[in-house]
C-alpha cells in the first residue's frame, strides 16, 4: 500500500463513527462518581482542587471500562494512587527546564514499556503521563499538590466503591459471552447443511473461554449455568463438522446426507435455544421436533461408521448441555470448592508476570521496545517545542503525542487524525458554551460532567466522538480553574497539531513495521498448528485411560454413550493445551495480517497473494487435525498401529518447516510422507462401525494433513505459480479447528 492510501485509509478510520452497543448504566455510574468527587471538592477546597479531583476521578474511571468481563475496582484504586504520585513529583520537578524532562521522559517511556503486558494497562499508564502534563501546573505551593494528589487519590477511591455497591448486569456480560459462542455454533450448523466445509469464527469460543476466567471467591457465586455449557460448546465444534464433512463417509446426495442435514438444522435449534436460555437467565426451551430428531432409530440404519459416530456424540453431547443450562439462574452447590477451573488471577498476582513481559520485551528489534523510545523522544521533544513557542501552555503537544500513539502504525495515524478533528470541535462546542452563557465554576462543572458522561457512553465508538466529548471536557475543567477560554482555544488547536504532527513523523522515521514480521508469525502458527495435529495423532496410539472399564463415565454420561475423550485425563488435557496454542497463533497471524495491510510498506518475503494462500493450505491442515479430533476413542479404545510413528514424524517436520519458513526456504515434508507410506493404505473411512474404523479415520486424516502441507510449500516456493482461482481470503485460517 502506497503512504497516499495508507493515509487516507488511517484518516477514515479515525474519523469514523462505528455502531457499537452502548452501555448508558455503565456510563451514569462513572459520570456519578466524577460529580460526586467534583462536588466535593468545590465544596471544601475550591474549583482548583476540583479540577485536580475531577481529573483523578476520571482516570479511574476510564479504568473500569477497559476491557473486562467485570470490571477491577482495584484498577481504579491504582489509577487514582498512580496519578496522585505522578502530578506531585512532577510538580515538585515543574519549573526546572531540565529535571522536568528528565522526569517526564522517564515515565513516558515506563508507560510505553507497559504495552507489553497489555491495551488495557498499556492505556491507563499513557492516560496517566497526558493527565500529569496538566495537572501538575495546577497547584501553587507543595502543599496544594499534595492536597490535589489526596484528592486524585479520593477520585479513585469513589470510582472503585461505586463498582462494588453499584454492580451493573453482574453476570450479564460472562452471560452474553457464552450465549453468542453457542449462537455462532448454532449458525455453523446451518451453514453446514449447504457448505459441509464452512467456515468458523473463533472469536465467540475464545471469547467465551476469556470470560469463564473467575477469582476464587466469585466461583463460589456464579450461577450454576454459567459453568458447564462452554466446555461442551468446545467438544461440539469439531463433532458438527465431523458429522458435515463428506470426507468422513457421507455422500454429497442420498438419505444419508439428508439425515445428516436434518440433524444438523436440529442442532442449531437445541443450541439456539441454550444460548437464549443462558443470556436471559431462564430454562431451556429446545423445540420438540429437534429433540425427537436425535432419537428416531433411522440414524442407525442410514448412518455408518464415522458418521454414526459422530451423530451419536452429537446427540449426547446436546442433551447434556440443555440439562446443564436448565439450572439457569439457579445457585451454586452448596459444596462448592475453591476450584475453579480457569482461575483470574489478582492484580497482585499479576505483578511478577507483568514485570516478565516487560524484560522480554527489551531487546533491540522488539516493537514495544521502539514504541517506547519512539512516544518518550517524541513527548520530551514535543514539550521542549511547546516551551520555547511563544504560545504558553506548551503541554498541549506532549499530550497529544502520547495520547494518539500506538506501537503500529495505522492506530498511530488514525488516532492523531480523530484527536485533531474531535479538539476541533470539542473546542469549538465549549467556546460557544462559554461565549454564549458565561457560566461559572458550578455550572461549568455540571456541563463537564456531562460531557464526561457521553463520553464514557461513546468510547466505544470511535476516536471521534469520544475525543469530542474529550476535548469539551478538558476545555470546560481549565475554564472552572480560571482560565479563559482566549488562553486555551488558539493554542490547544495549534500545539494539538504540532503533537499530531510530531507523532505521525515519528513513525515515518524510526518504525516497526509488521511487515518484514509476517513469515515469523506463519513460522509460529505452523509449529502449534503441527504440534495440536501431532498431539491428536499420539492419543490415537495410547487412547485416554487404556484398560479402564468401557462403561465407567465419571463425568455422568450414560454407560456405552459415545462422548469425546479430550478434556478427560492427563492425554486430553495435553490436547487441550496444543489447541489452545494453536488458536492463539492463529489469532497472532490474523491480527499481524491486519496491522500489515495498513503499512505502506513492500513485501519483503512474503508477498500478499502467497500469504493467503499459505493461510488456505494451514486452515486445511487445522481442519483436518480437527476431524481426527472428533473421532479419539473413547477410554479403553484399541490403538491405532502406526499413529504413534505418524505423530513423531509430523512433529519433527514441522518444526523443521517452521525453521525453513523463517530462512525462506520451502518446507520440505519427506519424513511424513514416508511415515503415512510406511503402512498399507486401510478400506475407506465410510466402511464398518464400533473401533473397527479408526484406524481408516486416522490414515484418511493423516493424508488429508499431508495434502495441506504440500500446498503449504507451493504456496511458499517462489518458483511455483499462484492460483488465480483461489478463493478469496475470508479468514480461511477459520476452516482450522482452531477456529
Amino acid at each position: 500500500m502506497s503512504w497516499l492510501r495508507a493515509l487516507g485509509a488511517s484518516a477514515r478510520s479515525g474519523l469514523t463513527v462505528e455502531r457499537k452497543r452502548l452501555e448508558p448504566l455503565l456510563a451514569l455510574r462513572a459520570a456519578l462518581g466524577l460529580a460526586l468527587v467534583m462536588a466535593f471538592g468545590l465544596w471544601a477546597l475550591g474549583p482548583i482542587a476540583a479540577v485536580s479531583s475531577a481529573f483523578g476521578a476520571f482516570q479511574a474511571a476510564i479504568a473500569t471500562f477497559q476491557r473486562s468481563w467485570r470490571p477491577r475496582p482495584e484498577l481504579a484504586l491504582v489509577s487514582g494512587a498512580s496519578l496522585a504520585v505522578s502530578s506531585f513529583l512532577g510538580y515538585l520537578a515543574h519549573p526546572y527546564l531540565g529535571p522536568f524532562l528528565a522526569l517526564l521522559g522517564a515515565w513516558t517511556f515506563l508507560a510505553g514499556l507497559t504495552w507489553a503486558i497489555g491495551p488495557t494497562i498499556g492505556l491507563l499508564a499513557t492516560t496517566n503521563v497526558a493527565i500529569m502534563l496538566i495537572t501538575v501546573t495546577l497547584p501553587s505551593s507543595i502543599g496544594q499538590a499534595a492536597v490535589h494528589a489526596a484528592m486524585m487519590v479520593l477520585g479513585g477511591l469513589v470510582q472503585a466503591a461505586l463498582v462494588v455497591l453499584l454492580p451493573v448486569r453482574r453476570w450479564g456480560a460472562r452471560r452474553d459471552a457464552l450465549a453468542d459462542a453457542l449462537a455462532a455454533e448454532a449458525d455453523y450448523a446451518r451453514r453446514l447443511r449447504h457448505d459441509p466445509v464452512a467456515p468458523f469464527d473463533p472469536a465467540p469460543l475464545m471469547a467465551a473461554r476469556e470470560a469463564a476466567a473467575v477469582t476464587v471467591r466469585q466461583a463460589r457465586r456464579r450461577p450454576a449455568d454459567l459453568r458447564g455449557p462452554r466446555p461442551l460448546a468446545e467438544r461440539i465444534r469439531p463433532v458438527l463438522a465431523s458429522l458435515a464433512d463428506p470426507a468422513l463417509g457421507v455422500p454429497d446426495t442420498g438419505p444419508a446426507r439428508d439425515r445428516v442435514r436434518e440433524l444438523l438444522a436440529a442442532a442449531g435449534a437445541v443450541l439456539d435455544a441454550t444460548a437464549h436460555a443462558v443470556r436471559r437467565a431462564e430454562p431451556v426451551r429446545a423445540p420438540a421436533w429437534a429433540v425427537a430428531a436425535f432419537r428416531t432409530p433411522d440414524t442407525g440404519s442410514l448412518l455408518t461408521g464415522p458418521s454414526r459416530r459422530a451423530a451419536l456424540r452429537l446427540g449426547a453431547l446436546l442433551d447434556r448441555m440443555a440439562d446443564l443450562a436448565a439450572t439457569a439462574g439457579a445457585d451454586p452447590p452448596a459444596d462448592r470448592t475453591a476450584s475453579t477451573g480457569l482461575v483470574r488471577p489478582s492484580l497482585v498476582a499479576l505483578v511478577p508476570a507483568a514485570a516478565a513481559e516487560v524484560r522480554r520485551e527489551l531487546r533491540r528489534r522488539s516493537p514495544v521496545l521502539r514504541h517506547a523510545v519512539r512516544v518518550t523522544a517524541v513527548t520530551t521533544a514535543g514539550y521542549l517545542a511547546g516551551s520555547l513557542l511563544p504560545l504558553g501552555h506548551g503541554y498541549w503537544a506532549p499530550l497529544t503525542s502520547v495520547m494518539v500513539m500506538r506501537p503500529d502504525f495505522s492506530e498511530t495515524y488514525a488516532r492523531a487524525v480523530g484527536r485533531f478533528g474531535g479538539t476541533l470541535l470539542g473546542v469549538a462546542l465549549a467556546t460557544a458554551l462559554v461565549q454564549s452563557a458565561a457560566p461559572g465554576s458550578l455550572v461549568l462543572g455540571a456541563f463537564a460532567v456531562l460531557c464526561a458522561g457521553l463520553m464514557y457512553l461513546l468510547l466505544r465508538t470511535g476516536q471521534f466522538a469520544a475525543q469530542t466529548c474529550l476535548a469539551t471536557y478538558v476545555v470546560l475543567l481549565l475554564g472552572m480553574a480560571g482560565e479563559q477560554w482566549t488562553q486555551t482555544v488558539p493554542e490547544r488547536v495549534v500545539l494539538t497539531l504540532v503533537g499530531g504532527l510530531l507523532a505521525m513523523l515519528s513513525y515515518a522515521l524510526y518504525p516497526a513495521w509488521e511487515t518484514p514480521r509476517l513469515r515469523f508469525r506463519l513460522a509460529d502458527w505452523l509449529t502449534a498448528v503441527g504440534r495440536y495435529a501431532a498431539t491428536v495423532l499420539a492419543r490415537y496410539a495410547v487412547p485416554a485411560d487404556e484398560g479402564a472399564p468401557r462403561g465407567a463415565q465419571p463425568d455422568g454420561a450414560p454407560a456405552g454413550e459415545p462422548r469425546p475423550a479430550h478434556g478427560e485425563g492427563p492425554d486430553g488435557a495435553a490436547v487441550r493445551a496444543a489447541l489452545l496454542k494453536a488458536r492463539t497463533a492463529r489469532a497472532a497471524w490474523h491480527d499481524s495480517v491486519a496491522r500489515a495491510a495498513a503499512e505502506p510498506v513492500r513485501s519483503r518475503g512474503l508477498a500478499p497473494g502467497r500469504a493467503r494462500a499459505a493461510e488456505r493450505a494451514l486452515g486445511r491442515f487445522g481442519r483436518a487435525a480437527m476431524l481426527l479430533e472428533a473421532h479419539l476413542t473413547e477410554r479403553g479404545g484399541t490403538p491405532v498401529p502406526g499413529a504413534a510413528a505418524l505423530a513423531e514424524a509430523l512433529r519433527r517436520a514441522v518444526d523443521e518447516g517452521a525453521r525453513a519458513v523463517r530462512e525462506r526456504r520451502v518446507p520440505d515434508w519427506r519424513p511424513v510422507r514416508e511415515a503415512l507410506a510406511a503402512d498399507p493404505s486401510p478400506p475407506p473411512p465410510g466402511d464398518g462401525d464400533g473401533d473397527g474404523h479408526v484406524d481408516a479415520v486416522v490414515r484418511h486424516g493423516a493424508g488429508l494433513l499431508l495434502a495441506a502441507l504440500e500446498d503449504l510449500s507451493r504456496a511458499l516456493d517462489p518458483g511455483a505459480p499462484q492460483d488465480p482461482e483461489a478463493p478469496p481470503d475470508v479468514g480461511s485460517g477459520s476452516l482450522d479447528p482452531t477456529t
